[in-house]
């Protein structure tokens, strides 16, 4: 079962990766772009660990979206040590075209499932699997219990 899961995953994110090529584009800067776009002004540090990137980092990531025009780091208002972000117009038109490779990816994942409805029976036992269908869950991964 392990090994199925690894190359499973291995198998997706190969996809993705690729995909993302196409713009010249890493899977962590696509995260941390959509997040930016479902969140303008949201605060650097609050995305950084939304994300579960560290916050170096997130800083060298920022720079390397920001140096190619896709968003903008402003400094708040209140307090001139935190960072809102923002996309660019540039970003917002990128955020478009990578939103649609991503569609693409997913709509050959669904295929090679075989339908929407498997992917939605697959989406259940992965969150059965990792606890994140319980009530009590904080939604992070749950541990297995060690036999």
């Amino acid at each position: 079962m392990d090994f199925k899961l690894r190359r499973a995953q291995l198998l997706a994110f190969q996809d993705f990766s690729e995909s993302l090529a196409q713009l010249k584009i890493r899977p962590a800067e696509f995260s941390v772009l959509a997040m930016i776009a479902q969140h303008p002004g949201q605060k650097q540090t609050t995305i950084a660990e939304k994300l579960g990137i560290k916050r170096a980092n997130f800083v060298f990531l920022m720079d390397g979206i920001e140096s190619r025009g896709l968003a903008e780091r402003r400094k708040e208002k209140n307090d001139r040590r935190s960072h809102s972000l923002h996309l660019t117009s540039e970003g917002e038109r990128f955020v478009e075209q990578m939103t649609a490779l991503w569609r693409e990816h997913e709509n050959r994942i669904v295929s090679r499932l075989g339908g929407r409805e498997n992917l939605d029976r697959l989406i259940v036992l992965l969150d059965q699997l990792l606890g994140l269908d319980r009530e009590d869950s904080d939604g992070k991964p749950a541990r297995l219990a060690q036999s």
